[in-house]
């Protein structure tokens, strides 16, 4: 059962995430499928080196599992997430999108795939959801 009717429904409620919005991520697309998520990078997303931050490319592919996890079963919460960095991006935006593994009775199983406009894998992240009991 999807729970947000559009897009822009879920942006809306994804707003009171500030962490994720506050650093520039962005809910691009929605469906009962997949999660697309995007941050363009700018020098608040980089560490001492000139590089992108981790915790930056964790972000956008946290907010990419919360979004497609919670419009599967709301509410739901991260139980485990492991994120495995491939690459440097060498682009000026980040994607993420969450696709689902599996959706059980009381977890869910997403994976990630971050990647910049440039086409370069940056980073697999998969996440378990758990799925709380619904108000």
């Amino acid at each position: 059962m999807v729970v947000y009717n559009s897009t822009e429904e879920a942006r809306k409620e994804f707003k009171k995430d500030k962490f994720a919005t506050n650093n520039g991520v962005k809910l691009e697309e929605l469906t009962e499928d997949y999660s697309l998520c995007s941050l363009e990078l700018n020098d608040n997303h980089k560490n001492a080196y000139g590089g992108v931050m981790g915790g930056a490319i964790f972000t956008l592919a946290d907010f990419a599992f919360a979004t497609l996890s919670n419009n599967i079963h709301s509410l739901t919460v991260a139980q485990s997430v492991n994120i495995t960095y491939l690459s440097a991006p060498k682009g000026n935006k980040l994607f993420a999108k969450a696709t689902c593994r599996k959706n059980g009775r009381t977890t869910s199983i997403i994976n990630v795939d971050v990647y910049d406009d440039t086409g370069r894998d940056v980073a697999l992240f998969i996440g378990t959801g758990f799925k709380l009991e619904k108000k």
